[in-house]
């Protein structure tokens, strides 16, 4: 947010309006800090915050600036206060803010004068609100609820708008009835949110003292990879948990690469492929889908399976996507719905089979033709079977066509809820001390939270062709430009998912596909040895000026097939 006042260009009622006057000078010299200062409280005053001690009275032409401290960044606030708290005199303007600084200026006009914190929205229904349900977001439902996904809305809203209206309570809100909006559009909402609440984990005169950004900075090195972010992050969770909304900063021990997003994409590649490997144990490979399920039987320590969590909702938390194969019912359960067997049935198809046709069976003969008792039974870790009883002597009590559907219930249950309650308690303790502070249940059903998380798995590089730009002499005609995408749309999809991991740090496209995405290719000088590099901070390909198709196509397959680690190019 920037605080705006009257424009002083070529409009000289304008100019002589203005609230606050400053020289040329003193402009140019803390044009900058304003700003920086005004990143920091803008979100912190739209939701009503307190501020830190500053004097905010009217100063005196010859102010008396003894024993305050007039660093830059506090004079910066300063200012800054001023110029909010002057602004509320300043309403003949004919210049009109954007949405964004007209809230601003709302808000901190509302804090200075006393005023109260804006209402809170009504719920959606009041008839929702009094049966205890909200039926839109109800997975069992006969109804395709994408249908109510409106595509013109989508596109045409002004997402930044709309999300200060829904916070304010000031003004309709799409993000209260966020059903009609695709899940890429509310990501652009939860971006917002995201960066309030990260605003919102500090102190702010701890911000402006020390000049420097607060992140929460993770230093690994790639060979202890799991026991660094464990420590590092067990420690923060213990000590103070609201830096886990801040922004993540990773540094690989020994490596130069400054963090702009590239180096922890890459951090979260590396992790999460390390927790999921099979030596750990604490996963196990449902066989008919080849999805991950929890280990009933491992013997992790359980702050491994909360680190597991509390890396989704930094992932959420830091808009980074995850190669991760959960089946649905994961994120059904995260967002607090009762699973059934219809759940059981997408998740493990073999066993949820068996049972439906349980009780599909239309004969009375159930004891004798399934010969069946309340137990439950798994494979251990050795190969022996693991029999758990469904109710107290199941293993005396027989399934009949009158007990059927109370046996179906609890062996769904058991393997759904109580034989992984263990570990996923844990698991969602980490995910919501992360997350449960973002309007993820509000807005995303849990389909759409799974594409929030895992990306989308087509890998669509002629919608991506459609919206990169070029740069640096590069254009859609040149030849090497075209000989790249000749080369990427001939390329078997796991080489595709290699590419887009090279330029962007992650093989998966974003929710909405790769339409979506933000991809530039620049010329990084003329025909070369050099093997093409890549920006994955910022999704920037450099590719030099290749003499020919073949030789692009060779050094782009080396490049893809060989890449690790970060350094200063």
């Amino acid at each position: 947010a920037v605080v705006s006042t009257q424009s002083t260009g070529t409009n000289s009622s304008n100019q002589e309006n203005t609230s606050v006057s400053r020289s040329n000078s003193e402009d140019s010299e803390d044009r900058d800090g304003i700003r920086y200062s005004s990143n920091i409280f803008a979100p912190l005053l739209a939701l009503g915050e307190e501020l830190p001690e500053f004097d905010l009275e009217d100063d005196d032409e010859d102010d008396d600036t003894e024993g305050q401290n007039n660093s830059p960044p506090i004079e910066s606030a300063r200012r800054l206060l001023d110029i909010a708290r002057d602004a509320e005199d300043s309403e003949s303007s004919d210049d009109e803010d954007d949405p964004l600084t007209s809230f601003f200026r709302m808000q901190m006009n509302g804090l200075l004068s006393g005023r109260t914190r804006a209402r809170k929205p009504e719920p959606i229904s009041k008839l929702f609100t009094k049966l205890g349900i909200n039926p839109l977001w109800d997975s069992h439902t006969n109804i395709d609820l994408s249908l109510f996904y409106n595509d013109n809305i989508s596109q045409e809203l002004m997402m930044e708008e709309d999300y200060i209206n829904y916070k304010s309570g000031k003004g309709f809100a799409f993000l209260h009835y966020p059903f009609v909006l695709r899940p890429h559009v509310k990501s652009v909402g939860l971006q917002f949110d995201n960066r309030i609440n990260m605003n919102r984990s500090v102190n702010p005169l701890m911000l402006l003292m020390s000049g420097e950004y607060p992140y929460l900075k993770l230093k690994v090195k790639r060979n202890n990879l799991v026991e660094d972010a464990l420590t590092h992050l067990e420690m923060v969770a213990e000590e103070e948990p609201q830096q886990l909304q801040r922004q993540l900063y990773v540094e690989f021990e020994g490596e130069e690469g400054v963090d702009e997003g590239g180096v922890s994409k890459e951090f979260f590649q590396l992790i999460i492929a390390e927790l999921f490997n099979p030596d750990y144990g604490m996963f196990v490979d449902i066989e008919d889908t080849r999805m991950l399920w929890f280990n009933p039987q491992s013997f992790e320590v359980d702050h491994n399976y909360k680190l597991i969590g509390m890396l989704l909702g930094l992932a959420v938390y830091n808009n980074i996507i995850l190669d991760i194969r959960f089946p649905t019912v994961l994120y059904q359960k995260l967002m607090g719905e009762q699973p059934d067997i219809r759940d059981l049935i997408l998740s493990h198809p073999l066993l949820g089979s068996s049972l439906q046709q349980l009780l599909d069976y239309p004969d009375e003969d159930v004891e004798e033709v399934f010969m069946l008792d309340f137990v439950a039974s798994t494979t251990g870790l050795f190969g022996e079977t693991i029999t758990h009883h469904l109710v107290e002597g199941g293993d005396g009590i027989p399934v009949t066509s009158a007990n059927k559907h109370e046996f179906v219930a609890k062996y769904v249950d058991y393997v759904i809820n109580t034989s992984i309650s263990k570990q996923f308690d844990q698991f969602k303790k980490g995910f919501d001390m992360v997350a449960s502070h973002s309007p993820l249940k509000a807005w995303f059903r849990p389909e759409e939270l799974e594409k929030l998380i895992v990306g989308t798995p087509q890998l669509d590089f002629k919608a991506l062709q459609g919206v990169t730009r070029y740069d640096n002499g590069y254009t859609a005609d040149t030849d090497v430009v075209k000989w790249f995408w000749e080369v990427t749309h001939s390329m078997t999809d796991d080489d595709k998912s290699k590419l887009l991991a090279f330029s962007t740090g992650c093989g998966l496209a974003p929710v909405g596909g790769m339409g979506e995405m933000t991809f530039v290719i620049v010329k990084n000088g003329g025909d070369s040895e050099r093997l093409p590099t890549a920006h994955t901070c910022f999704n920037v390909l450099l590719l030099p000026e290749y003499s020919s198709k073949e030789k692009l196509q060779k050094k782009l397959y080396l490049a893809i097939q060989h890449f690790e680690g970060f350094g200063m190019i």
